[in-house]
């Protein structure tokens, strides 16, 4: 094998498949290259940036000399021609970029967890006739010394400007801050809710609405600035509408002990609650304080209802020494769980298989760290009654995925 420093020599190459994290894979004199800005089928020539030795590389394509029928003209002028961040699969035709993802999904299920599966990746209501733009709801942007606000380059710190925001919703399009100077500032973040309002925050300092109220499930959540709420314009209403159709289909003891776990503002536990009834006892747990001092109050009228600040691992661990300590079964029935992007984790899938609830709904916007904490789930005595994929993210490589498994007896 060769593993001479290939830092900046250019590669012709033949693209054979996309590989989790938006990137492509190649193979040269016995190498793996991974190639940004391509297509599997494509033939290009690409630039390495990264070269550490070893068995792989990194590049980035610079020329396309045999392109593939999925290539389209990337939509965003700021991608296109200055390398913006944010849409790096925007030069692929929305339908085959559920497809990659599909691939990538199938891959980690497959090699991490032992499932035969391939997922259909379905797309959110309203992306298709509007080509996958406009859903955003969550922008943020840098501003660089000169008081331009943008997203980053690519792979860098330097900040790109642009006229246009394709990928946010009308509302944060049109309030236009990345039109504006910004001197003196590093960054702004800004967010619209489901009811109208918009606020955005000028490094940190929150403006205009200092709580945006969202509506799902029949009922009402306010999020304080900064605070944790899905991006897409339709996500938290799909994702709650597959949770709920998961638990109905396995069947809901609302006298039990009921877990959401990585709870945020309250989102899925007032779902529960409202479609299987108020008196619901469910304990929602989030480690951030905002979040769960938002959950206090979205969840008041729920008497059965608890939202608890606490670690999840944790809480979890308090739990099942409590349980062993007292000599008492484990009683949960059903755990929702929606943890960040590094998933759950080995610890915490070992607390879950103590507890040994009737079911586990598990919301995954990884499709490796999904694959690696089912793995155990399922060795440990679960079963993967359903998978449901969802392009949340369109134009980039990011896929949602809902998993609900239930105790083999």
């Amino acid at each position: 094998m060769n593993t001479s420093n290939w830092l900046g020599r250019e590669l012709t190459l033949d693209i054979e498949k996309v590989a989790h994290g938006g990137i492509f894979v190649a193979r040269h004199e016995g190498r793996v290259v991974f190639v940004s800005h391509t297509l599997p089928g494509e033939k290009v020539k690409a630039r390495v940036f990264e070269d550490k030795g070893g068995s792989f590389c990194r590049a980035e394509t610079t020329e396309v000399l045999e392109p593939s029928e999925h290539r389209v003209k990337h939509f965003w002028k700021a991608a296109r021609e200055g390398g913006a961040g944010g849409a790096e699969f925007g030069h692929i035709a929305l339908a085959y970029q559920r497809e990659l993802k599909a691939d990538v999904l199938e891959e980690a299920l497959s090699r991490m967890a032992g499932i035969s599966m391939r997922p259909v990746v379905e797309a959110a209501p309203g992306d298709d006739e509007a080509g996958g733009l406009g859903y955003r709801t969550r922008v943020q942007l840098h501003v660089d010394e000169f008081g331009v606000a943008g997203p980053y380059r690519e792979r860098t710190h330097a900040v790109v400007e642009t006229r246009d925001l394709p990928l946010a919703v009308e509302d944060i399009r049109e309030l236009g801050l990345h039109l504006k100077n910004w001197n003196g500032v590093s960054k702004l973040e800004i967010a619209a809710s489901n009811t109208g309002q918009l606020q955005y925050s000028v490094d940190k300092k929150v403006k205009g609405d200092e709580r945006l109220v969202e509506r799902v499930a029949g009922r009402t959540f306010r999020i304080s600035g900064g605070g944790f709420w899905q991006v897409h314009r339709k996500a938290a209403e799909l994702l709650t509408a597959t949770v709920l159709a998961d638990i109905a289909k396995v069947g809901f003891d609302k006298t039990a002990d009921n877990l959401d776990l990585y709870g945020g503002v309250g989102l899925f536990a007032g779902a529960i609650a409202a479609k299987f009834g108020n008196d619901s006892k469910i304990t929602t747990v989030e480690a951030f304080k905002q979040a769960t001092d938002d959950a206090v109050l979205n969840l008041a009228d729920l008497s059965n209802v608890k939202a608890v600040c606490q670690p999840t691992e944790r809480f979890l661990a308090e739990r099942v020494s409590a349980h062993k300590k007292a000599g008492s079964p484990v009683s949960t029935a059903t755990v929702v769980l929606d943890p960040p992007r590094a998933g759950a984790g080995a610890k915490v899938v070992g607390q879950l298989l103590d507890l040994a609830p009737k079911h586990i709904v598990y919301v995954a916007c990884d499709p490796v760290a999904l694959a690696r904490d089912l793995k155990p789930l399922i060795a440990g005595g679960y079963e993967l009654i359903n998978l449901r994929a969802f392009d949340l993210f369109a134009h980039t490589h990011h896929v949602e995925a809902v998993a609900s498994l239930s105790r083999r007896h």
